[in-house]
C-alpha cells in the first residue's frame, strides 16, 4: 500500500505542469474572444449610434436614446438615390458575376483546353491589383472608348451607373471564380456518370444533380460578391463620374458631420447580411444532414 502511495504522488504532476496545462486549455478561447470582440467593436459601435439623437451635425458623442433616425432612415437629402444606387448595381453586378464566374470555375476546373494557365493567372489580377491601380485602368478605359468607331456615343462614357456597373462586374467574376472552384474540388463525378447512366442528357444532369451540388457554394460566392460590390469606394469613385453610391455620400457627408441615418443604413445592411449568412450555414448543414441520410440509406 505504502509503495503504490509513493507512486502516486510521484506521478502526480506538479503545480507548474497543472499551470501550463490550464494556460494550454484556456489560451485559445481567449484569445479567440478578444479577436472575435476587436472586429465586433466598430460594428457595436454603429450600431449603438444609430439610436443617438445628436445636437449637431456630427455623430460623434452620444448624447440622447432615440429611434427617430429608424423611423426615417432615408430623411436626409440625397441619401435614397445613393442607397438606390449601390442596391441596383450590387444585385446586378451580383447576378452577373456569378453566372459568368461559376461558368468559368467550371471550365477552369472540369477541362484542360489552351490557354487554361492564362486565363488562371488573368482570373488573379484584379484580385491582386491595389484597387487605386485597377479604378485609374478602368477609368482610362472607358474614357479611350470615345474614340472607338464600334462603341455606341455614351454608352461608356460620360462616367455612369453602367460604368461603376461593368466595373463591379469586373472585379467580382475573380471573387466568384476562387470560390466556386474551392467547392468544386473533390467533386464526386461518379454521381454524374450515374445519372447518365441512366439516361439522363447533359444538361437535366447539370440541372439535377451538379448544380445542386455546388449550389452553397454558388450561394457563398454570391454573397461576397454583393458585399464586396456594395461597400466598394475606390473603383467607384474612380468611374463614377455624377453619380453617388452609398460609400460616396459617406465620404462627402463626413466633411460636414455623418448623419444618424447612415448609422442605420449601414446596420441595416450589416444585419441583412448576418441573416443571409445564417440562413446559408443552417441550410448547407440540413442539407450535408439529408445527403448523409440518403447515403446511409443506399
Amino acid at each position: 500500500m505504502a509503495t503504490a502511495a509513493r507512486a502516486a504522488v510521484a506521478h502526480r504532476p506538479s503545480s507548474f505542469a497543472r499551470l501550463g496545462g490550464s494556460i494550454e486549455h484556456w489560451i485559445l478561447p481567449i484569445y479567440t474572444l478578444g479577436v472575435t470582440a476587436y472586429l465586433i467593436l466598430p460594428v457595436a459601435v454603429m450600431i449603438l449610434f444609430s439610436f443617438n439623437d445628436p445636437t449637431g451635425r456630427s455623430n460623434l458623442v452620444f448624447k440622447k436614446f432615440s429611434i427617430d433616425a429608424w423611423l426615417d432612415p432615408l430623411g436626409r437629402i440625397g441619401l435614397a438615390g445613393a442607397v438606390e444606387n449601390s442596391l441596383i448595381v450590387a444585385f446586378g453586378a451580383t447576378i452577373i458575376a456569378t453566372a459568368l464566374g461559376t461558368l468559368i470555375a467550371l471550365s477552369l476546373v472540369r477541362y484542360d483546353f489552351r490557354g487554361r494557365a492564362a486565363t488562371n493567372l488573368l482570373i488573379f489580377l484584379p484580385m491582386s491589383t491595389p484597387e487605386v491601380v485597377l479604378g485609374a485602368s478602368l477609368l482610362t478605359l472607358f474614357i479611350s472608348t470615345t474614340k472607338l468607331p464600334f462603341i455606341p456615343e455614351g454608352l461608356l462614357y460620360p462616367l455612369s451607373i453602367r460604368t461603376i456597373f461593368i466595373a463591379h462586374v469586373m472585379f467580382n467574376i475573380s471573387y466568384v471564380v476562387v470560390t466556386v472552384k474551392a467547392r468544386l474540388q473533390g467533386f464526386p463525378r461518379h454521381l454524374e456518370e450515374a445519372a447518365m447512366d441512366l439516361g439522363a442528357t447533359e444538361w437535366v444532369t447539370f440541372w439535377k444533380v451538379t448544380f445542386p451540388l455546388i449550389l452553397p457554394g454558388v450561394v457563398a460566392a454570391g454573397l461576397l460578391a454583393f458585399s464586396l460590390s456594395i461597400d466598394d469606394y475606390v473603383i467607384t469613385a474612380l468611374t463614377s463620374g455624377q453619380t453617388e453610391t452609398f460609400p460616396l455620400y459617406i465620404y462627402g457627408a463626413q466633411q460636414r458631420g455623418i448623419p444618424v441615418q447612415v448609422n442605420v443604413i449601414g446596420t441595416i445592411i450589416f444585419m441583412t447580411a448576418v441573416l443571409l449568412v445564417g440562413l446559408t450555414t443552417l441550410w448547407q448543414r440540413r442539407q450535408a444532414s439529408k445527403d448523409f441520410a440518403q447515403a446511409r440509406t443506399a
